[in-house]
Parts: C-alpha cells; structure tokens; sequence
C-alpha cells in the first residue's frame, strides 16, 4: 500500500485529549556503495549468503554493532540487518550518517 492510499488522518485524538501522531509506515532504502559480500551475522567470520552490487537499493531492518570493517564510507562497527539472516557492513551502505538510522536489533 503506498502513502497516497493511507486514509488515517495525520493525527487522531485519543481519550485524554492528548494528540497522537500517526507516521506513514514506509520504508527508507538506501544505496549500496560498492559490491560487498551480504553475511549471515554482524562480521567477516559469519558465513557469506550473497554478494550486493554497487547502487542496489536496500532496506534496513535494525543495525546492530559487529565487526569493526573499514569500507568505502569509513570504519565502523555498525552492521545493517536487510533480511532475515542477511547483513552488510554498515561501510558499504549510503545512509547519510556515521551513526544509528534504524533501531537497533
């Protein structure tokens, strides 16, 4: 369902007469900035399950801290979960940050 099909209001009163704010469930993706090897946990040591090429579009479920991998957008520890058992080194991903974009897993 896109955005345009959301019928919920922006907002919605609730029975304390609080406002409480209702967000678009759509989901950020992001770029892949070179090829990189998708893993099965947070690091290098956990089994390779696909290979991402540059410029494939990802959506980040959670990150979590992992390996410390430098790559193309720095060093970091944090991993980009992007599927059940599939990971990436967060180095290897545009998102505009050197921190924390998706809760943590």
């Amino acid at each position: 369902m896109s955005s345009e099909e959301l019928t919920m209001p922006a907002t919605a009163d609730v029975a304390d007469g609080a406002e409480l704010t209702i967000e678009a469930a759509t989901a950020r993706r992001y770029a892949i900035v070179a090829d990189v090897n998708v893993r099965s946990g947070p690091g290098t040591a956990y089994d390779k399950v696909g290979r991402l090429s540059a410029g494939t579009q990802v959506t980040i479920g959670c990150q979590q801290p992992g390996e410390t991998v430098t790559g193309p957008t720095g060093t970091s520890k944090i991993w980009d979960r992007i599927g059940s058992g599939r990971y990436v080194s967060d180095t290897y991903v545009r998102t505009g940050s050197n921190g924390y974009v998706a809760p943590r897993c």
